[in-house]
C-alpha cells in the first residue's frame, strides 16, 4: 500500500445515507417512539377506548370507529417503515428487498390527510391521532430524503420527455441543461 493515502483507498466508495441514518441515535429515537406510540394506542383501544366509544352515540360512534382504524392502519404503515429501515440496518434485509417491501407501504403526500371535526371523539383518542400524524410527517420527510438519490425504477414515474432528454445530454454534454 506504498504511495496510496487514505483518500485514495476510499475513492470509489459509496456510502449510503439511509444505511448510516438508520443506524444513527436520531432512528433509534424516532423508532422507540413509533413503537411506543402503537403500543399506547393498542392499549387504549383495547382498554380505555372501548369503554369512551360504547359511551358514544351515532354518529360519534361512526366517527370513534372511522377515526380508530384511520389511527390503527397509519400507525401500521409507519411501523413497517421503521421496521423495514431497521432491518437493513441489522443486515437482515437487503436494500433490494427492502425497496421491493416499501412498495407495499402506502406513505401518504404530506398534507394530503383531510381535515375532520375530531371535537367529538374522546381526548385521548384525539391526542394519539395528532401524535401519529406528526410521526408520519416525520417518517415521510425521512422517507423523502433517504430515497432522494434512488435513480427511479424502470417504467415508474418517468416524465413523458425524459428519453428525449437524456439524448440531449447525451449529445452536448452533462452540463447541457
Amino acid at each position: 500500500m506504498a504511495g496510496k493515502s487514505k483518500n485514495d483507498e476510499r475513492e470509489g466508495v459509496t456510502v449510503s445515507f439511509g444505511a448510516k441514518f438508520a443506524r444513527s441515535d436520531q432512528f433509534k429515537t424516532v423508532f422507540r417512539e413509533g413503537m411506543a406510540l402503537v403500543e399506547a394506542a393498542a392499549a387504549y383501544l383495547d382498554g380505555d377506548g372501548r369503554k369512551e366509544a360504547r359511551k358514544l352515540r351515532p354518529p360519534h360512534s361512526l366517527a370513534y370507529a372511522t377515526e380508530s382504524m384511520r389511527l390503527t392502519t397509519r400507525l401500521m404503515q409507519l411501523a413497517s417503515w421503521l421496521l423495514i429501515r431497521r432491518a437493513v440496518s441489522e443486515g437482515e434485509l437487503t436494500p433490494e428487498q427492502a425497496i421491493e417491501e416499501q412498495r407495499k407501504i402506502k406513505l401518504p403526500a404530506m398534507g394530503a390527510e383531510p381535515s375532520r371535526d375530531l371535537g367529538v371523539l374522546p381526548e385521548r383518542l384525539r391526542d394519539l391521532i395528532e401524535q401519529s400524524v406528526k410521526l408520519q410527517e416525520r417518517v415521510i420527510r425521512l422517507d423523502q430524503m433517504l430515497d432522494f438519490n434512488q435513480p427511479p425504477v424502470a417504467g415508474e414515474g418517468l416524465h413523458p420527455l425524459s428519453t428525449q432528454l437524456s439524448r440531449l445530454r447525451e449529445a452536448f454534454g452533462p452540463d447541457a441543461k
